[in-house]
């Protein structure tokens, strides 16, 4: 039998994984390795304190962003979209609350149709990417999309509502979204290289997102310039480690309301799991994860509470993290 190490370099090898692989258990790491290149134009490899994109692992700390303006009396659960967004997207109905939509719950037509992508690679975005910098840039992305169901009938993950959920926050607490999350969320969690980054503007020890195994060609076309409520935050693996030790103490938000995010909220069995608000539930057991896929990106960081075991898998191209993260769940030394 391989060892843990081994088994992972095997797939990794055997796939021709880039990103890193992090196993802790009780707050401290086991496994660490870091596997390809970070930017293959100057031959640069990936570490295992490169910064990488997360894509919808966003939306979990934008839940807890909302959760924390909810725990200071900001937001209500119950407070309605049109409350705070006046003449603006007139196709969202009245009844739709913020517990609708950290539930993607709220029926609300979504920008994206991810039903109907057979590659995420091929998706462009309908507005031009670099207009895409701030929250409220993101509006005309919003807008005229027909509700699909009525609020709080039936699940449907749905990448709008999110960033409608960041839209509802700034105008609640008048503060930039991406500073809400930075205060509320990254430093208190001690999350100290998790940032919202330009993709025009990368730092050094950023890896850039490629849209296959080999080549050259990034994912700077099919992205928002700067993410917001559903996507664009960039971490370290280290960093996702400190989060769930964050979260599970109470930095964040405290365990009432952590026990609240995690309670299961929808079945979801297209994808043999559950979901609570903010966070991927397995069907059965405790496991709780955060998750993100698109063109350069594949992400899972999963945690069991139980064993305070945390499996962390981070690429810059879109090969798949969940393959990973199953490996590690299921090797016998996990």
């Amino acid at each position: 039998m391989r060892s843990l190490q081994e088994a992972v370099g095997v797939a990794a090898a055997r796939s021709g994984f880039s990103g890193v692989v992090r196993v802790d258990r009780a707050g401290e790491p086991e496994l660490c390795t870091a596997y390809g290149l970070a930017d293959r134009g100057h031959g640069i490899a990936n570490a295992v304190d490169t910064v990488f994109a997360t894509a919808s692992g966003t939306k979990t700390l934008t839940a807890l962003a909302v959760v924390s303006l909810v725990e200071q009396g900001v937001l209500g659960l119950a407070t309605t979209a049109r409350s705070l967004l006046g003449e603006d997207l007139p196709l969202i109905g009245d009844d739709v609350t913020v517990e609708h939509l950290l539930a993607h719950r709220s029926g609300i037509g979504d920008y994206i149709d991810e039903d109907e992508i057979g590659d995420v690679r091929d998706y462009v975005m309908p507005v031009p990417v670099h207009r895409l910098a701030t929250t409220e840039q993101y509006l005309p992305l919003l807008e005229g999309h027909e509700p699909v169901f009525p609020a709080g009938t039936r699940f449907a993950y749905n990448n709008a509502g999110y960033v409608l959920l960041a839209l509802l926050a700034e105008r609640a607490a008048g503060t930039p979204f991406h500073d809400l999350v930075r205060t509320l969320v990254t430093e208190p969690a001690g999350m100290v290289d998790t940032a919202f980054l330009r993709s025009d503007e990368l730092p050094g020890r950023a890896a850039l997102g490629y849209l296959s195994s080999e080549g050259l060609r990034t994912n700077v076309l099919h992205l928002p310039v700067r993410g917001s409520g559903d996507g664009g935050i960039y971490s370290t693996a280290a960093d996702l480690s400190a989060f769930w030790d964050a979260l599970f103490s109470g930095r964040i938000v405290p365990p009432r309301r952590v026990a609240e995010m995690i309670r299961p909220r929808s079945e979801w069995p297209e994808e043999s799991r559950r979901y609570g608000l903010g966070f991927h539930l397995h069907e059965r057991d405790d496991d709780v994860w955060l998750e993100g896929y698109d063109a350069g990106v594949s992400f899972t960081s999963l945690h069991r509470p139980a064993a305070s075991t945390t499996f962390t898998v981070i690429s810059n191209w879109s090969d798949g993290a969940w393959p990973t993260v199953r490996l590690l769940r299921d090797h016998p030394d996990s």
